[in-house]
């Protein structure tokens, strides 16, 4: 049977290079870094110069540069420690965030009785700016969190206007940035950014490593207790092999990113044009139609299917050997829709499917034809 992969949001495939720098670390660098005999001091050095290497793409200091397990992690320690740390007492955020995001702010107000404001968002699932502005002129110490690029929709925040206004209003600015980095230049010299997220897996790294990016002098403190690991602010053993894939799947995102960009545009460009051309009513969610305001990454469609044919659709497309989701593969299994298209779709297109079709270096035009051809059969 044939078989595509076009669920990239959810993870992607580890490249080749990746695995055999791991695979090498693993046998042969298996110290604790925190050891001060000679096996610990060579795993050390390593994570060391990963970190360096890492914070250079940002344009960020190494002692900037928190490893984590994960974008997950990344996004608790960030603002759970802003609240139970720095004074937090108002965060700003959106309806369509990560879960996160949302799951941890809904946490956090109940454990310490914060302010929780959600800035609206247009048809197409854009922050409105004026509204954002408004919910910043307050007395309270405020966090905002809103995302780089939408899990679901792929919707394209302009970091540099959000972390300019945070900072015009004394606010700090943490961003969601786990489907961004590795796929966009972020410069945080240029952009005023007080925190961000990332996970390594999702620009073809490993899983279960990923980093929070502080800025120093931030005052936050440690979400994971223990040893002295991370600079203080992350205890337990470094996974030093899945460091090493991070750093190496990184280093090559960014060597790659321009050419690399322009393959993966030009197949989400192809898949748009074909999905227009043949099958007749589709929509797509968000700004995920679109090249300029959107991920090049990603395409979420509401297609014209019966309520009948609708509940089965996935799981049909799974049957010939397409991968693809209804949203967040976080929520896979969940009986509830998609809580980010219901802040943007009408109750009668949220009874079609919608489905997140997401793109690598690693598919086909050929694939894509095949996609089309088998939509057309489903539906």
């Amino acid at each position: 049977m044939k078989t595509v992969y076009l669920d990239n949001a959810a993870t992607t495939p580890i490249r080749k290079e990746v695995i055999e720098a791991m695979t090498e670390v693993m046998y042969n660098n298996f110290g604790n870094a925190s050891s001060s005999h000679s096996y610990g001091r060579s795993s050390k050095s390593i994570v060391e110069t990963c970190r360096k290497s890492i914070a250079e793409h940002f344009n960020a200091l190494a002692s900037e540069i928190i490893f984590t397990s994960g974008g997950t992690e990344a996004d608790n320690l960030v603002l759970r420690s802003a609240v139970r740390d720095l004074g937090i007492s108002h965060i700003i955020t959106s309806k369509i965030e990560h879960h996160a995001i949302l799951h941890t702010s809904e946490q956090l107000q109940k454990e310490y009785d914060i302010k929780v404001s959600f800035v609206k968002v247009d048809q197409d699932g854009h922050p409105e700016f004026d509204h954002l502005e408004t919910l910043l002129q307050n007395d309270q110490k405020t966090l905002v969190s809103l995302m780089h690029v939408n899990n679901e929709i792929g919707n394209l925040l302009d970091l540099k206007r959000v972390a300019d206004l945070c900072k015009a209003n004394n606010a700090l600015f943490h961003s969601d940035c786990v489907q961004s980095v590795g796929h966009f230049n972020i410069d945080v010299q240029d952009i005023p950014i007080d925190f961000f997220a990332a996970s390594a897996h999702k620009f073809h790294g490993p899983k279960g490593v990923g980093f929070s990016f502080i800025r120093a002098n931030s005052g936050l403190k440690p979400l994971i207790f223990g040893g002295e690991q991370e600079r203080g602010f992350r205890a337990g053993t470094e996974s030093v092999h899945n460091i090493v894939g991070l750093e190496k799947s990184l280093t090559m995102a960014y060597a790659k990113l321009e050419q690399e960009k322009a393959f993966v545009t030009g197949l989400k460009q192809y898949f748009i044009e074909a999905l227009k051309k043949e099958v007749h009513g589709v929509k797509f969610n968000g700004a995920s139609g679109s090249l300029s305001e959107s991920t090049y990454t990603m395409v979420n469609v509401c297609l014209p299917v019966s309520s009948e044919k609708a509940a089965m659709l996935l799981f049909q497309l799974d049957l010939k050997g397409i991968a693809c989701s209804k949203g967040s593969a976080c929520q896979s299994g969940s009986t509830q829709s998609s809580h980010v298209l219901a802040e943007i779709l009408s109750a009668e297109e949220l009874q079609q499917p919608s489905v997140r079709f997401s793109f690598s270096i690693y598919n086909t035009r050929e694939e894509i034809d095949y996609v089309i051809a088998t939509l057309k059969e489903l539906i």
